[in-house]
């Protein structure tokens, strides 16, 4: 990991700033800085604080792709909130699971939202005429080879947690009503961004269900985290654009910048799901 890094970097990690419509004003923007997997205190805060000083210069919303923390403790949640009370802009965000490893993730999100951190979890912000859907999702895997809930109990509460994750997603974007909506997990809702992991863990780190409530209900672009050695970009079945915004798959794939990415959202067309 990178928690050594050295903190002298020259700019944030961004290809190309992706764009839903192409010759709008400028000014017709929202720009939304996203990362995941902060891992504070795995990741050390000095190395935060310097993400977030450049992020906040680029930045109109910040959203945050869950495992904010590493061990799921208070303590670090309220270090976290150190580097981030630097914000002025709306902060949202969604848990994943290495912020429930002790069970205290419900006190981990009161911290959060008492600072004015913005946590999602089968609900929706809007901001800017924007709606910001997020929940943390789960796993279950992709496509045919899905989990089925058949068999052990166990098995069965397994494929349960995800379908119950999927019912809140979709629940969360049919109630939208803006024209511009933007999807915020923590576990991937496509394989493709989770291609490059080992075979073995990939149904651990997504599944279909939620690919299938963006079927039904389009938004403009999806982010989310958790697979560290998967890959950045890849698209729904309906073409929506989806980012992997892991910071250690960030950091890894351009070790000079400094790890969050840019999404420049512009707001004068709707979604159009079949943007190719």
């Amino acid at each position: 990991m990178f928690q050594h890094s050295p903190l002298v970097r020259s700019s944030h990690f961004s290809p190309p700033e992706s764009t839903d419509t192409h010759g709008m004003k400028q000014d017709s923007v929202v720009r939304i800085a996203a990362v995941g997997d902060l891992h504070c205190s795995f990741i050390s805060p000095e190395f935060l604080r310097t993400v977030c000083d450049e992020m906040k210069e680029r930045a109109d919303v910040v959203v945050l792709c869950g495992d904010l923390t590493h061990h799921g403790n208070p303590e670090e949640a309220n270090t976290l909130l150190e580097c981030l009370q630097i914000f002025s802009c709306p902060v949202l965000a969604v848990l994943g699971n290495h912020d429930h490893e002790h069970g205290k993730a419900d006190i981990i999100r009161q911290i959060l939202e008492e600072a004015g951190i913005i946590i999602l979890d089968g609900t929706s912000h809007t901001i800017n005429g924007v709606d910001f859907i997020g929940v943390k999702g789960f796993g279950g895997g992709f496509g045919d080879y899905a989990l089925q809930p058949w068999g052990e109990a166990i098995m069965k509460e397994f494929v349960q947690e995800t379908q119950q994750e999927a019912r809140k997603f979709e629940a969360a974007l049919r109630q939208s009503t803006n024209t511009h909506r933007v999807a915020i997990l923590h576990y991937s809702p496509i394989r493709e961004t989770v291609e490059g992991e080992a075979k073995e863990i990939i149904p651990f780190l997504g599944s279909s269900m939620f690919e299938e409530a963006l079927m039904h209900y389009p938004v403009n672009v999806v982010f989310h985290g958790h697979a560290h050695h998967g890959k950045m970009e890849g698209r729904t079945s309906n073409h929506i654009p989806v980012w992997n915004v892991a910071m250690p798959l960030l950091h890894r794939t351009n070790p000079a910048m400094l790890p969050f990415f840019v999404h420049t959202l512009k707001l004068a067309t709707p979604i159009d799901h079949h943007e190719t």
